[in-house]
């Protein structure tokens, strides 16, 4: 049989050891610390944004330990505000250009979505470069142009769903420059390919995310092929389309109940509320079993088709069990007015890091570390952020 390779280096099919992953913080531990950034937030108008981000990742990283030793974030919170002031301008200058014509917004965005690119790769490089394991600094080796093509096919649906807005001025339609049919023919359009783009560009990103990850002389790819981002969208949006069909009938239920009720008098107020919740329930309900599929899917197949030459990652995260958290954790969440988060955030955390091993072909001790990489540019840290673009678990 032929041994398998990687970038034409063997790679073993039985690692001499797997790596365990565990998460030690605790929820009263992280509560301190997200209560004071809650604070300091709101006293300093948000512009303490990126100095609570330094302090949630450097706890975060601190208690996931990998084979005994736990992750550290080096982050210069300084040079992080100084990415989140740039991002605040270019932010500003996209509505501002959108208050002053149409024109003018969607040359904003071609500009903003000509710059993002390089922001998020920025980003990535600043994150996993202040991020070390037993002393080894990892780094992030995607270039340039792949960001671009990374994000390309999102570009495309996101123009042709915006277009409309600038095309057709529901203030002023005597200014507008199509009818309203060429205007829903261009959302359809936008709408089909996103169906069409969408579940590619995430292929895209996350192959590029996952194949410039890098530890010393190690650096990893993403071996799954696009059909299967494709089946895991397409399951995903067929969830949510069950649940909208179960909550229509759900709504004609309670619709045809009033109306029974009207001839004797009309059902009370407190049945009509109760109604409601019940309505509300059966949909949150839906969201809590449909959010978790996708999530623990996606992580599952992402992590588990990563690996480098000595290196191969595997998860397991369990649908029911991050359901049934996700469910324990909005009910905590919705009774304590919000207190509750930071616990939820940490038991998240250990389910997630906790379901994923590493397993390993020869000793960490021989990896050759990369000495002087260039410093990295915490510009594009915000960035990370702002459109919620993963940058993996």
């Amino acid at each position: 049989m032929t041994e398998p390779t990687m970038d034409g280096v063997p790679v073993s099919l039985a690692p001499s050891r797997a790596l365990r992953v565990e998460f030690t913080g605790s929820g009263s531990e992280y509560f301190r610390i997200w209560i004071v950034n809650l604070l300091l937030i709101l006293v300093t108008i948000g512009l303490y944004l990126p100095f609570a981000k330094a302090r949630r990742l450097r706890y975060f990283c601190g208690n996931t330990v990998v084979d005994g030793h736990a992750l550290a974030f080096h982050g210069d919170p300084w040079r992080m505000f100084r990415g989140f002031l740039l991002l605040a301008v270019l932010a500003g200058a996209y509505a501002l250009a959108g208050h002053v014509s149409r024109m003018a917004g969607l040359v904003a965005f071609c500009l903003l979505a000509a710059m993002w690119p390089a922001l998020w790769r920025s980003s990535l490089r600043f994150r996993l470069g202040n991020t070390s394991w037993r002393g080894l600094r990892f780094a992030f080796r995607g270039d340039l142009p792949g960001a671009y093509r990374a994000l390309l096919p999102i570009y495309l649906p996101a123009l042709l769903l915006m277009l409309p807005q600038w095309l057709l001025d529901p203030q002023h339609p005597e200014e507008a420059l199509v009818g309203a049919g060429q205007f829903a023919a261009i959302a359809g359009l936008g709408l089909l390919s996103m169906l069409v783009f969408y579940p590619l560009g995430f292929a895209l990103i996350k192959r590029y995310q996952h194949g410039g990850y890098a530890c010393a002389d190690q650096c990893t790819r993403l071996d799954v092929p696009n059909g299967r981002f494709y089946a895991l969208c397409f399951k995903g949006i067929g969830l949510y389309v069950l649940l909208m069909v179960l909550m229509g009938v759900l709504a004609a239920i309670m619709a045809a109940v009033v109306g029974l009720g009207r001839p004797s008098g009309g059902l009370t107020q407190a049945t009509t509320i109760w109604l409601a919740i019940i309505f509300a329930i059966v949909y949150l309900l839906g969201l809590a079993a449909i959010g978790p599929w996708f999530t623990a899917r996606t992580q599952n197949l992402i992590w588990s088709g990563t690996a480098s030459q000595a290196l191969r990652f595997e998860s397991h995260l369990s649908v029911r069990a991050l359901a049934g958290l996700t469910v324990v954790n909005w009910l905590l969440t919705a009774v304590t007015l919000g207190l509750y988060r930071p616990f939820a955030a940490v038991k998240t955390a250990r389910l997630r890091l906790e379901s994923m091993s590493l397993a390993l072909d020869g000793e960490v001790e021989t990896w050759v570390a990369q000495r002087g990489a260039n410093e990295q540019d915490a510009s594009g840290d915000a960035a990370g952020d702002f459109f919620g673009i993963d940058l993996g678990l």
